[in-house]
C-alpha cells in the first residue's frame, strides 16, 4: 500500500460533524467537509504533494532511500502503519509492501533475524519528536517477511503486520506467466512486532492464525479476540480466539464468519445498508494447509464448503466501542466501488453483520482500503486504493471521511508529480487526534 505520506496538523477543529451537511448532485451521499481541497505545499520541504483543506498543513519525512538511523535505506512500498506511546515518545510501526526477492532495490533489509533471508518485505519504526514532528531514530523492525500489507494494534502495545501473499518454497509460474515462489520459508502469516523494541529482533510466524492473503486486523481489548480480513475474491472474515490473552504464539483456534441458515451468504452485491444478518461462526480445522504455496484460496476452500460468509477483496479493519469492529470490502458493491460493513458480537459466539455504507459511484468513494477513526468523534477516515479513472482519465485517489450521518466528504487528495494515481495507505492518528500520519503508495515518503 504506500510509500509516500505526510504528518497532517489538525488543532481542534475535526471534533465538528455539523459540517457534514449534504450537498448536491446524486449524492444525498456527498458532503461538503472541511471545505474545498486546494494544492498545498509541505511546511518543511516545499513539495506538492496533496490537496487540502484551507487551515490545515503537514509535513514529509521518512522518504524511501533515505539513510536511516540504523544506517539500512528506508525501504520503499510504505503501507499500513500505526501510532504508539512508548515511555513518552511518539513511535510508529510502518509496513512495506514489498513482494520482491533479495537482493532487491528498496528491499527492508534489517541488521539481522531475518524470517526468511530471500524475502525483502517488512516494517521499521519510527521514532517522532512531539514538537518538531520530525524523525528522531528510525530503524528496521521486522524482515525477512513479504507483502507486508496491512496489520493493526494490540492493546498491548505491539503492531501485528500481515503478509499479502502465500508464496512459499514451491517455485511455479502464475497465471500471469510470472515466475513466483522460490522462497527459504513459507509465507501468509501474521507476525508481531513489538513497538518499544529498538532494534530488529527475532520474530516467529503467528502460524495459529492462518495462512491465506492476510490484509489487516483489529484486536478487541477485552476479550483478546483478534479479527482478521482476507484479500482476496471471494474472501472469509476470521477470527481468532488465543489460548492465552496476548499470546498469539502460544496457539489458538481460528474460525471464519457465517450468516445463520444462509450458507455462503454472498455480501458482494444485492444489498442494502442497515439490514442487520445474525452470524455465527465456523472452525477452520487446517489453518496452515501446505497447498497454500500455489492456492491462495487453500484455506478458505474448505470454509466455503461449510458455508461461510462470501465477501470481495476485504481491506482495513479497525475496533470500535463494545466490541464493535468496522471493516471494509474494497470491491464490494453492485458498483464495485467498495463497501464499509459492521460485525457486533453478541455473546460467545454469535453476532450480527451490518452494512454501514456502500459506494454508488466513483466520485463518491473508490475502492476504500485502509480504514481508522478519529479519537474524539465517530469520523470514519478511508484511504482509497482506486486503480480506475474517471471518464478515460488516469486514477485519482482521496482520503475520504465517512460521517456517522452516511455522508462522505473528500479530505484529502494525492496530486504528488508523477504519482498522481498512487493510493493512499496507512491512515493513522496520535493517540491526541492532532496529527493524522498517512503515506502516498508510490511517492515514497511518510
Amino acid at each position: 500500500m504506500a510509500s509516500g505520506g505526510a504528518a497532517l496538523m489538525f488543532g481542534g477543529f475535526l471534533r465538528r460533524t455539523d459540517i457534514f451537511a449534504q450537498t448536491g448532485n446524486f449524492e444525498a451521499l456527498r458532503a461538503i467537509g472541511y471545505g474545498e481541497l486546494a494544492p498545498t505545499a509541505a511546511k518543511n520541504t516545499g513539495e506538492m504533494l496533496l490537496a487540502l483543506p484551507k487551515g490545515f498543513e503537514y509535513k514529509v519525512f521518512g522518504k524511501a532511500g533515505g539513510i536511516m538511523t540504523d544506517g539500512q535505506k528506508t525501504p520503499r512500498a510504505h503501507d499500513a502503519m500505526a501510532t504508539f506511546q512508548v515511555n513518552g515518545d511518539l513511535r510508529i510501526v510502518r509496513n512495506h509492501e514489498i513482494y520482491n526477492r533479495i537482493p532487491s532495490d528498496g528491499a527492508a533489509i534489517g541488521t539481522g533475524n531475518h524470517y526468511d533471508q530471500t524475502a525483502g518485505g517488512g516494517t521499521t519504526t519510527l521514532i517522532i519528536n512531539r514538537k518538531s514532528r520530525e524523525i528522531v531514530r528510525d530503524f528496521v523492525s521486522l524482515s525477512g517477511t513479504l507483502n507486508n500489507c496491512a496489520g493493526g494494534t494490540t492493546p498491548w502495545g505491539s503492531w501485528i503486520s500481515c503478509e499479502e501473499t502465500t508464496f512459499g518454497q514451491t517455485k511455479y509460474t502464475a497465471k500471469d506467466g510470472k515466475e513466483v515462489g522460490g522462497y527459504v520459508k513459507a509465507h501468509g502469516y501474521c507476525f508481531e512486532v513489538s513497538a518499544a523494541a529498538n532494534d530488529n529482533l527475532p520474530t516467529v510466524p503467528l502460524k495459529a492464525m492462518g495462512r491465506f492473503v492476510h490484509e489487516a486486523v483489529a484486536v478487541d481489548r477485552k476479550t483478546g479476540i483478534v479479527y482478521e480480513t482476507e484479500d482476496n475474491n471471494p474472501a472469509g472474515f476470521y477470527r481468532f480466539i488465543p489460548n492465552r490473552k496476548k499470546r498469539l504464539a502460544e496457539g489458538g483456534t481460528l474460525q471464519v464468519l457465517a450468516v445463520k441458515n444462509h450458507p455462503n451468504y454472498d455480501t458482494r452485491t444485492n444489498q442494502k445498508i442497515g439490514v442487520v444478518l445474525a452470524t455465527d461462526w465456523l472452525e477452520i480445522k487446517n489453518p496452515d494447509p501446505p497447498e497454500a504455496d500455489t492456492d491462495s484460496l487453500a484455506m478458505f476452500k474448505p470454509a466455503m464448503k461449510n458455508g461461510a460468509v462470501l465477501f470481495n477483496r476485504l481491506e482495513g479493519c479497525i475496533p470500535a466501542k463494545n466490541g464493535q469492529i468496522y471493516f471494509a470490502s474494497t470491491s464490494g458493491g453492485d458498483s464495485r466501488c467498495g463497501q464499509i460493513w459492521l460485525y457486533e458480537p453478541a455473546g460467545r459466539d454469535e453476532g450480527s453483520l451490518t452494512l454501514v455504507f456502500e459506494s454508488p459511484d466513483r466520485q463518491v468513494l473508490d475502492m476504500p482500503d485502509n480504514i481508522c477513526l478519529y479519537p474524539k468523534n465517530n469520523l470514519l477516515f478511508m484511504c482509497e486504493d482506486s486503480d480506475y479513472g474517471l471518464s478515460g482519465r488516469s486514477p485519482e485517489n482521496f482520503v475520504r471521511i465517512l460521517s456517522p450521518n452516511g455522508k462522505v466528504a473528500d479530505f484529502a487528495k494525492n496530486i504528488t508529480p508523477g504519482k498522481e494515481a498512487s493510493e493512499f495507505a496507512g491512515a493513522t492518528f496520535s493517540k491526541d487526534g492532532k496529527i493524522l500520519f498517512v503515506n502516498i503508495q508510490t511517492a515514497g515518503a511518510t
